[in-house]
């Protein structure tokens, strides 16, 4: 599968626009797909330098209901005129930052281009969209003071709007998320992939008085028989520091990376 980092944090190279936002673009199993859209219309500018043709995208999938990976929709759906974009039945909703700010996506006017997923759904191809909300969540995670706005009261969320994208391949399964909010080791022990891709959500972590909680992750991570592309998220302190544990088994995505895996 090829994977084209659309748009992330940082740059690989000079000539690539970068914001706090993820946009991936996929190609394997006959399939051109379309995993978030970043913050703001950039990552389009940005498969513009990579020739990357938004307007051959077979489907999109929306990770979640946060804005660093919503925020472009508008912009999908100008560049392509017919593509689905799957998101969960709760990515509309209201979601706040510890802060109080509005950090969801909004409703698009283009809804009938947007199809509702429940906890799971097979999209074809190799393809399939699950949640893991009815999977017990073996290890502890940590909301960051992240809200969701149920029934008009203020509540921690519990990202049950987050999905993630399993791709079988050639006898290998790979899995694409955006944040993990509900855990990477969860998500790793739900599904096994041989290859996950996106963002550990760390960048929270205090990188120098966090030191032995990274080094536990770094640990856990190293038990799984798995490959990791991570990205935007995860924090670039926070990556040297795994990378140190980690070696080969850890790779960093940047906006106009393009990887095989």
């Amino acid at each position: 599968m090829r994977v084209s980092v659309l748009m992330e944090n940082t740059a690989a190279r000079e000539g690539f626009l970068t914001e706090h936002g993820l946009s991936l673009f996929l190609e394997g199993n006959g399939r051109r797909v379309l995993f978030d859209m970043g913050a703001s219309g950039g990552f389009a500018d940005n498969a513009r330098r990579l020739g990357v043709p938004l307007d051959r995208v077979d489907f999109a999938v929306l990770s979640h209901g946060h804005y660093d990976h919503g925020g472009g929709l508008a912009r999908f759906f100008q560049e392509n005129a017919a593509a689905p974009v799957y998101a969960n039945e709760h990515a509309f909703e209201q979601y706040r930052s510890g802060s109080g700010r509005d950090i969801g996506v909004p409703r698009p006017r283009q809804a009938h281009r947007v199809v509702p997923v429940g906890d799971d759904r097979e999209l074809g191809y190799g393809f399939s969209l699950h949640t893991g909300n009815r999977l017990p969540r073996e290890f502890e995670t940590d909301a960051f003071g992240l809200c969701a706005v149920r029934a008009g009261a203020v509540v921690t969320d519990d990202f049950c709007h987050e999905q993630y994208l399993v791709v079988e391949q050639d006898g290998r399964r790979l899995v694409f998320s955006g944040c993990s909010h509900k855990g990477v080791f969860n998500i790793l022990r739900w599904f096994q992939p041989d290859v996950f891709v996106g963002g550990f959500h760390f960048m929270e972590i205090d990188p120098a008085q966090g030191v032995q909680r990274l080094d536990e992750a770094a640990r856990l991570l190293l038990e799984f028989p798995t490959v990791y592309y991570t990205c935007h998220c995860t924090g670039l302190a926070q990556y040297d520091r795994l990378r140190e544990r980690m070696g080969e088994r850890l790779h960093y995505l940047a906006a106009g990376d393009e990887i095989a895996v």
